[in-house]
């Protein structure tokens, strides 16, 4: 009785193979998710993502270096396998020179990969290391103070 339903068009029937994994996405939602929030403010460190597995900071100081003078390169890596992470951190001496390192290499190849270049967000701050900490214990700040 369903399969006549089906055939008669009155029951949809999921597709088989490969298309049941094309017809599991949705054409409602986008590949790409753009960020939410406000973008992170101006500074002298760049976030890089999209960085191949065998770039290392070498190669991302000497792609960077062009456009400013860098004091710090650093690629994430794995500590396991000493590969990247695909993403990594380049500090700048000035402002200017982030800016135009960033407009630079926002979306050039590097490696083989087009890589994202964006100015990177602070650190959180960790309530543990505050003396006001709500969990108790001791802060960072009175343990340093603290004489043995």
């Amino acid at each position: 009785m369903a399969l006549r339903a089906a055939a008669a068009g009155r029951i949809p029937v999921a597709p088989r193979g490969l298309r049941a994994v094309f017809y599991s996405f949705s054409a409602n939602v986008p590949l790409y998710q753009p960020r939410t929030g406000p973008p992170p403010e101006p500074s002298t460190n760049l976030y890089v993502s999209g960085l191949s597995r065998h770039t290392t900071s070498e190669s991302l100081r000497n792609a960077f270096a062009e456009f400013g003078e860098v004091l710090d390169a650093r690629v994430l890596t794995d500590g396991i396998t000493g590969y990247s992470t695909c993403c990594g951190y380049v500090r700048y001496q000035t402002m200017e020179e982030s800016a135009a390192g960033l407009e630079a290499m926002d979306g050039q190849f590097l490696d083989g990969l087009v890589i994202v270049a964006e100015y990177a967000k602070p650190k959180p701050r960790h309530l543990a290391l505050e003396d006001d900490c709500p969990a108790g214990g001791y802060g960072l700040a009175s343990v340093l103070d603290m004489s043995i």
